[in-house]
């Protein structure tokens, strides 16, 4: 059955035959989100729902989108959906981040401009009769030094369209590498020393806990006297009330704002302030951007719904089209590694440590590891997935780990889980053969070659003789058929396991006999979704 968009928000044709064409069922009704009873009544039918910033992705309609496995937001703002609610749910929420960037970087550049020859008051001035010319007096682009908050995308083509008007350009970024600043022409500096060598500020950053308010009353009172602010990223980066003070008394010459802190904004601190230029988000409201951004949604979505593949995920990490085939049997492998150990393990667990070996190593571990801790808790939480699994974790405070190195084995790549409770710590490592299927080599340090099956049991012993034939007999009287036994042991007469592959399920009554056995601590079973 294909899988079914609902597309909520304006899209543009051409972005909603992208959906057909790779095979997507849609459903395109654009007044929709506006209608929040009408969207909660029809949500739980489809697999994903594509929006722009009129549909609000809210907890309640979460609870209802009981299929939901995709949000696809076409723009960079994902502030109309309420993301930890989605991730609990395992709902992946991506956004659009590169299609309005020349867009957004050129309205800074043109408020930049507005701001320095103030030209909407004197437009303004010019068009009711009066011819104000002395009032008006300006300052030119050029030779000034730009201070450039944020120069990820948007924030590194404002660096390269400032650098083309013949400004000095300082930018902080606190993920700038020394040979990236050089690389764009900029020099890299601390928030203090953009704040005393900057005559203009333009702020490309997302809206986070560590940047709010980053222009605060403090931080303005650092700036050089004169200086002139650009606000095209988010609203709450800039206490607006404080740079109001400023601008009053002078201190700030002139401001250019797209976003507020409350929007739609009908009012603000900054409104009818001399030399303040303000517009309504138009940042991305460009016919190229907004086209752009829709054909963008409508490819990673479709491509995450038929191929698997995850780009621009807010809450999981990224697979790439082209690494999805190679992946996939490796994150099959991750799922059954933590499948295992979670069905094994009965006490709560302290500790993660995943370990990738060769090949392995160099793989996209974020998205291996998701799959681990989707396949560890999905015993206690059927519903778990690679989305929400980080999130539980990370919840119950267990200290998790990663740990990456080159080929030491016979294997060019593989995978070992550790999980420490607090009684006791046990691993199992696994790997793919050519044949893409899974296989466990190794439990509780101890070697094996074992196939995966969606039936087996898993038992642990003390190595004496006449365990397989006591295993075999005990399951040939309850008529259990053995597709695969495997062996291991650490030495003679020590820690042994036996690792079954079996038609189907096995009894507690079975169970429990192999139990009775004197040299049998464990004998659990276990289900993996291998087919």
């Amino acid at each position: 059955m294909a899988p079914r968009v609902l597309v909520s928000d304006e899209l543009s044709e051409t972005a909603v035959q992208i959906f057909r064409d790779r095979g997507v069922e849609v459903d395109f009704q654009p007044k929709l989100g506006k209608d929040k009873e009408k969207l909660a009544e029809i949500i739980g039918n489809y697999d994903g729902l594509a929006i722009r910033s009129a549909t609000k992705v809210t907890e309640k309609l979460i609870a209802e989108a009981t299929n939901l496995k995709v949000v696809g937001r076409a723009g960079i703002g994902v502030d109309n959906v309420d993301i930890p609610a989605a991730s609990r749910r395992g709902i992946i929420v991506m956004n659009t981040p590169f299609g309005n960037s020349i867009t957004t970087a050129e309205h800074a550049i043109a408020l930049m401009f507005a701001v320095a020859r103030q030209l909407p008051a004197a437009d303004t001035s010019t068009q009711s009769g009066k011819w104000e010319k002395s009032k008006f007096m300006g300052i030119e682009i050029t030779g000034k030094v730009l201070g450039v908050i944020g120069a990820g995308n948007i924030g590194s083509i404002v660096c390269a369209r400032a650098i083309g008007l013949k400004m000095h350009v300082v930018a902080y970024d606190p993920f700038l590498s020394k040979e990236r600043a050089e690389e764009m022409g900029v020099v890299k500096v601390e928030l203090d020393e953009l704040f005393a060598q900057a005559d203009f500020i333009t702020l490309h950053v997302p809206l986070t806990d560590k940047t709010r308010n980053i222009l605060s009353a403090e931080a303005i009172a650092k700036t050089k006297p004169g200086v002139r602010i650009i606000n095209c990223a988010r609203g709450g980066l800039v206490d607006e009330k404080a740079l109001a003070a400023a601008l009053k008394s002078g201190h700030v010459a002139g401001a250019g704002f797209d976003v507020f802190e409350v929007e739609p904004a009908t009012e603000s601190p900054l409104f009818g302030l001399p030399n303040v230029v303000c517009t309504p988000h138009l940042g991305a409201s460009t016919t190229e951007a907004q086209e752009n951004v829709a054909l963008q949604v409508a490819e990673q979505m479709a491509d995450y719904l038929v191929k698997g593949a995850v780009s621009n995920a807010i809450n999981m990490p990224s697979i790439t089209a082209e690494e999805a085939p190679i992946l996939k049997p490796f994150i099959r492998l991750a799922d059954v590694l933590g499948a295992f150990v979670g069905q094994a393990t009965e006490s709560a667990i302290k500790e993660i440590e995943i370990l990738y070996d060769g090949s392995t190593a160099a793989m996209n571990t974020k998205a291996l590891t998701s799959a681990v801790l989707a396949g560890l808790i999905r015993p206690q939480v059927a519903d778990v997935n690679m989305v929400s699994a980080p999130i539980m974790v990370k919840e119950k405070g267990i200290i998790l780990s990663e740990v990456k190195r080159d080929k030491t084995g016979v294997f060019d790549g593989y995978i070992k889980l550790t999980v420490t409770t607090a009684n006791q710590t046990r691993s199992v490592a696994g790997t793919v053969f050519s044949d893409g299927k899974p296989r466990f080599i190794q439990i509780k340090g101890i070697n094996l070659d074992a196939d995966v099956g969606s039936h087996m049991v898993y038992i642990t012993n003390t190595d004496v003789p006449g365990m397989i034939g006591f295993i075999g007999t005990t399951l040939g009287d309850a008529g259990v058929n053995i597709a695969n036994f495997q062996l291991g042991r650490e030495r003679q007469g020590g820690d042994a396991i036996a690792l079954l592959y079996v038609d189907g399920p096995v009894s507690e009554t079975v169970l429990d006999k192999l139990r009775a056995h004197p040299a049998v601590r464990q004998a659990k079973p276990l289900v993996f979704n291998v087919d």
